[in-house]
């Protein structure tokens, strides 16, 4: 164990006077200006190459840090501040014999401030910089002047950005040209701080610049490293986190990349905001990818109540979805999608945040000024779309243009009571491969049509997404009934399959024929609760009465009997499993809702039952092999 340094008495000082500054900095802002107040207060300015330079040029007497230590700037500048006479200068401990002794002995004068900033490593990564010029680009001497002005902060001041001149300004011009111990605390946390940056944004840079040997030092304790840096810069407080009394909350972005996923054109948003609008945008540039066609999703509380891609309606659908066939037949393909995603599951995409794949039109925005809605994502905007949803929730409606460049690193971590879990970032996209490479039982060779191909890919990418365990049920081109969070997998099959029901049954002729009433005050999303009540028909006394007046005369009642009539029909839906079915119950119970095509991982040892129970339904099962748990 490494042996701990005792302090090092001196004697101690609210002020200190400046007398001598060391002055290096790559960003020269406002340099000239606050160098120029120094020398007002009869500061010796020692200063280095191109900052030399610059405050020559503005008239300011300046001496040399080479002069100063009577030693060469060297090997292409990389030696410049590496001197006794500059370290010793910075921390020298005021008041202690022995330190004032050796000082005296080798001739190293007082050093009261440093005005540094560090090389721009940060920037030269973004600029797209090649690995050599990454690591011309770290700064040595910088965050050694930097350690030693802060660690004797009791004596120095360390100055590391330009917005913090006027502060010393002020606190000089208010002490004789002295700064207070309180500032010089405060500057050398703000320098410690930007040093801890500096090391953790180098350390990640170089992390992803190991390749193959990152992957393979994970599997080998003894070469992993025992720490991990990571480094947030903050970008904007949110409202709230979770909860309204979850303060403070904030959003940050992940250096070096020093990038956010998206940029905020319109309104607030809030925590759960984002993490809708991230995880919402993933699953449709996924779905794009996957299928080659425009994608919508509709997100609630971190899960998709529908998703889809553009497929043309049928007359039905219009009918159920509330748009004539002529005004479905002019949709843009993306309002298409968006339109299908929506009517997924209506009741619960109330209040929704949207996210699509392409660029949102008028068709799109239309769609949206009338639904409830939070906000939406999507790579661009018309002119026209922009200006229609900046409009809406009284221009509150948050509207985020998707950074399409933005590469999030391989790895993610989270933090969980105190401790942080990480994994590499499931990457892995599902594809017609994925549905076709293990065709597990087919009642006919041509049974995987491209459009089960395509609701398979559909279903098993909205999962992904999707909080676990869920299973997902497709038809169309359009998820029809999503289950997510149960414990139980069976579970998940029944509450997606009561959603895969009353999606059906909203185009039962009795549904479509409901009676409502024509006034202004009955609004869509009225009318869509209203239809799921209908179809569930478990009204208390109190609530059939409001329910009764919503209409022009009282709807005759749909019987248990006609809707199972009605599901007898139900035929060429998909449903996909983030995991292995365990047992044929799922099995048995999807087959109540018209399954004719499953996507699963497979792995279980009950994946023969499974099979036989996918036999006895004349279900086509594929096995994908991927797992798609997502927590």
């Amino acid at each position: 164990m490494a042996s701990i340094l005792s302090e090092v008495k001196g004697t101690s000082s609210d002020v200190v006077k400046v007398e001598r500054a060391l002055i290096s900095v790559s960003d020269k802002t406002d340099i000239v200006e606050f160098c120029t107040y120094l020398a007002s207060k009869n500061v010796h300015l020692l200063s280095t190459g191109g900052t030399a330079k610059k405050l020559r040029e503005a008239g300011l007497e300046v001496m040399d840090v080479s002069e100063y230590t009577e030693s060469p700037e060297c090997l292409d500048g990389r030696v410049k501040t590496l001197h006794p006479k500059i370290h010793g200068g910075l921390l020298g401990v005021r008041g202690n014999a022995k330190h004032e002794r050796e000082m005296s002995e080798l001739n190293i004068g007082r050093i009261d401030m440093t005005v540094l900033n560090l090389y721009p490593f940060e920037a030269t990564v973004a600029g797209g910089g090649n690995f050599e010029q990454c690591i011309e680009n770290i700064d040595i001497g910088g965050p050694s002047m930097l350690r030693s002005t802060a660690k004797n902060h009791k004596s120095t001041s360390i100055v590391t950005c330009p917005s913090q001149y006027g502060e010393v300004r002020r606190c000089m011009e208010e002490n004789g040209g002295g700064t207070t111990l309180r500032l010089r605390k405060k500057l050398a946390a703000c320098a410690f701080a930007l040093s801890a940056k500096y090391d953790s944004t180098i350390d990640a840079w170089f992390q992803t610049q190991l390749g193959d040997q990152e992957e393979e030092s994970s599997t080998n304790s003894e070469s992993t490293p025992s720490t991990t840096l990571r480094v947030y810069k903050h970008e904007y407080p949110l409202k709230y986190g979770c909860n309204p009394h979850q303060k403070p909350a904030s959003i940050s972005s992940i250096l070096p990349s020093n990038k956010l996923p998206f940029e905020v054109l319109n309104g607030v948003p809030g925590y759960i905001n984002l993490l809708d609008a991230t995880n919402a945008y993933q699953l449709v540039h996924e779905l794009r990818q996957a299928t080659n066609l425009p994608s919508a999703t509709s997100f609630k509380h971190v899960s998709p109540a529908g998703a889809a891609v553009a497929v043309p309606l049928t007359e039905i659908e219009c009918q159920a979805y509330e748009i004539t066939p002529e005004a479905a037949r002019a949709l843009t393909p993306v309002a298409l999608a968006y339109l299908r995603a929506r009517n997924a599951d209506p009741l619960c995409s109330f209040g929704d945040f949207a996210a699509v794949s392409d660029e949102v039109d008028k068709d799109t925005a239309l769609i949206l000024k009338k639904e409830v809605s939070d906000g939406i994502i999507a790579p661009s905007y018309t002119p026209e779309a922009l200006e229609i949803l900046s409009q809406k929730k009284k221009g509150k409606f948050i509207i985020l243009r998707a950074n399409t460049d933005f590469q999030p690193p391989p790895m993610e971590y989270r933090e969980v009571y105190g401790m942080t879990f990480a994994q590499k970032r499931n990457t892995v996209v599902l594809t017609r491969d994925h549905m076709t490479q293990n065709v597990l039982t087919s009642p006919t060779p041509d049974a995987l049509t491209d459009d089960a191909i395509r609701d398979m890919i559909v279903a098993s990418i909205c999962i992904k997404y999707t909080q676990s365990n869920s299973v997902g049920f497709a038809k169309n081109g359009m998820m029809v009934g999503v289950g997510a969070g149960q414990q139980s997998r069976v579970d998940c099959v029944k509450l997606a399959g009561r959603k895969v029901q009353t999606w059906y049954l909203r185009q039962h002729p009795k549904v479509l024929a409901l009676p409502f009433r024509t006034d202004a005050s009955l609004k869509k999303q009225d009318r869509v609760n209203a239809r799921v009540r209908y179809i569930e028909g478990d009204f208390t006394p109190e609530e059939r009465v409001r329910w009764e007046a919503q209409f022009v005369t009282v709807p005759e009642e749909l019987l248990e009997k006609e809707k199972e009539e009605f599901m007898k029909c139900a035929t060429g839906v998909t449903i996909s499993s983030d995991a292995f079915f365990p047992f044929r119950d799922s099995i048995d119970h999807a087959s109540k809702y018209g399954v004719s095509y499953i996507a699963q991982p497979g792995g279980s040892v009950q994946d023969q039952q499974v099979a036989d129970a996918c036999k006895e339904y004349n279900m086509t099962m594929c096995l994908t092999g991927v797992r798609l748990f997502h927590h």
